[in-house]
């Protein structure tokens, strides 16, 4: 897809969650255009509405009203089931506490997206193999999660949201639980990893460590976004 084709548009977005008579309005008349191959950062306290903001980003949820694109598909447009499918082929998640399968190794967890893709067995391994060689993990394939540290987790993480080769891949707080040294170690293979595979990321986060690297840092609060600050970042 060009680049001047914007990865997510937002137009007027609203989302009311709703329990028996009690209504709350996490997102109030959302406007936002994201651009491809960004590094994007939702920032906001706690209740704010970056998370539901998130969500819908990733389409794991829809909003209640309002026009809401992603890679030029119209959300509302789409069935549960087209919905699911266009996740599994557009979209990598990578989050704080990794969730990774326990009882799987490194190899099978960066494999296990792929599996459900149905993509042929030895395109699996050429797949898997190269992008656990791109993250350093390569040597730790047969791993499993209680063996590694939570910085190579976090690797294995990455390494699993980018197999399937995504055009966009949401980060929710993926340095929180590191310590700040293997955090900007993270960041800095995620910048790399973007700058191999032309993907787009978008993050929430409180590290204003990790903002340093933003293109876009979009501040919410009370359910509407308060600020967009725009800023030119070198390519890497």
């Amino acid at each position: 897809m060009p680049l001047d084709h914007a990865l997510a548009e937002l137009q007027d977005v609203t989302k009311v969650y709703q329990t028996g008579e009690v209504k709350v309005e996490a997102l109030r008349g959302i406007n936002l255009i994201l651009k491809r191959q960004e590094f994007s950062f939702i920032v906001g306290p706690s209740g704010s509405g970056k998370t539901t903001l998130l969500n819908l980003l990733g389409c794991i949820d829809v909003p209640t009203s309002g026009k809401f694109t992603v890679l030029e598909r119209e959300i509302s447009t789409l069935t549960d089931n087209q919905l699911a499918d266009f996740r599994n082929k557009h979209i990598g998640y990578i989050f704080q506490n990794y969730n990774l399968m326990a009882v799987l190794s490194a190899y099978e967890n960066v494999e296990y997206p792929l599996l459900l893709q149905k993509i042929p067995k030895r395109e699996r391994h050429d797949r898997v193999t190269e992008i656990l060689d791109s993250v350093g993990l390569f040597k730790r394939k047969h791993h499993r999660p209680a063996q590694l540290s939570g910085g190579e987790q976090q690797r294995v993480a990455v390494a699993r949201a980018l197999v399937k080769r995504p055009e966009l891949i949401l980060a929710d707080e993926p340095t929180a639980n590191l310590d700040s040294k293997t955090g900007s170690e993270i960041i800095d293979l995620m910048l790399e990893m973007q700058s191999r595979y032309k993907t787009s990321f978008i993050f929430s986060t409180h590290d204003t460590e990790v903002m340093q690297h933003a293109n876009k840092i979009i501040t919410i609060k009370d359910g509407k976004i308060e600020n967009v600050a725009q800023k030119e970042r070198a390519s890497t």
